[in-house]
């Protein structure tokens, strides 16, 4: 089965457990218009690619894993739509969850999914319950204070702000938690993995700012231009748009080095590589790098 198909149907039994027949039902309608259908699912996608590449001697395990923390990411962006945060009407090409279900159930939504998370990693132990531990707090620490995606959101409450803190937190954290988990789960040593997690993670955010200023809103599947009309720190604005898409094909040539020697070095490569240019397609990164070759010059 392939990895993306495997995240998928794991996803679909999480969001099961919670429909029991009696549970509020605009709350259910909520959650699953919060999952499905979903992004590049990545961060499970990196996960059990990192698993693998460790042996994945408990696959069910590894599962659970990169399944919350794809519930988690879900969650972030139901409240980071929230009117007091964005206040954007579309998410991956639809209507942001308050938009189609009210702002009450959007919190509740995005609360639930982040309970659901960490239901889905504790019932998953069984196998291996040493494991347990260590897993739970990567993922809260990807999460939570002070350096989760908890606190990337509060940065931008904050007057002043590094753009390399609000990055490593608002996007960076869950992307180190997916490479770290993928070795725990596996029952590998996660040090190795923190680089790539680190690297990849910070990538994003910067592609995302490109995203935000260069992309059509109908392939980027919510409005553009919100880093400057919220007045957000991002890579676009410090750099240029030339200059921040060097500095992103800097970070995924840094991710793709810190790779460990392994079984399933390849893949990951290619992963990288793959999500590289869906991120910053080539053909959109090429009138801007020339434009700064040209004022270079």
């Amino acid at each position: 089965m392939k990895p993306i198909t495997r995240i998928e149907h794991a996803l679909a039994a999480a969001i099961a457990t919670g429909e029991a027949e009696g549970c509020p039902p605009k709350l259910a309608g909520a959650i699953r218009h919060a999952v499905f259908p979903g992004g590049a699912r990545i961060r499970p996608q990196l996960c059990l690619a990192v698993a693998q590449a460790c042996g994945d001697d408990d696959p069910g395990l590894s599962e659970a894993v990169a399944t919350s923390l794809e519930l988690l990411h879900c969650a972030s962006l139901v409240h980071d739509d929230l009117p007091c945060f964005d206040d954007a009407d579309t998410r991956r090409g639809r209507a942001s969850v308050h938009l189609a279900f009210g702002e009450p159930l959007a919190v509740l939504a995005g609360d639930a999914l982040i309970v659901l998370a960490f239901q889905t990693v504790a019932q998953a132990g069984e196998r291996s319950p040493q494991r347990l531990a260590a897993l739970l707090q990567t993922v809260a620490r990807g999460v939570g204070m002070p350096f989760g995606i908890v606190a990337g959101q509060a940065w931008e409450c904050e007057p002043r702000v590094r753009l390399a803190d609000y990055q490593r937190a608002k996007t960076g954290a869950l992307f180190t938690a997916a490479t770290l988990a993928g070795a725990q789960a596996a029952g590998a040593p996660a040090q190795p993995w923190r680089a790539l997690g680190d690297w990849l993670g910070e990538a994003y955010q910067v592609a995302d700012d490109i995203r935000d200023v260069a992309a059509d809103p109908a392939l980027l599947g919510k409005p553009k231009g919100q880093d400057l009309a919220l007045h957000r720190p991002s890579a676009a604005t410090d750099l240029g748009l030339g200059g921040a898409i060097q500095h992103f094909d800097r970070l995924i040539a840094k991710a793709i080095e810190s790779i460990p020697v392994c079984r399933g070095e390849s893949q990951l490569r290619a992963l990288v590589r793959l999500e590289a240019e869906r991120l910053v397609p080539a053909a959109l990164a090429a009138p801007y790098l020339a434009e700064q070759a040209r004022a270079l010059a």
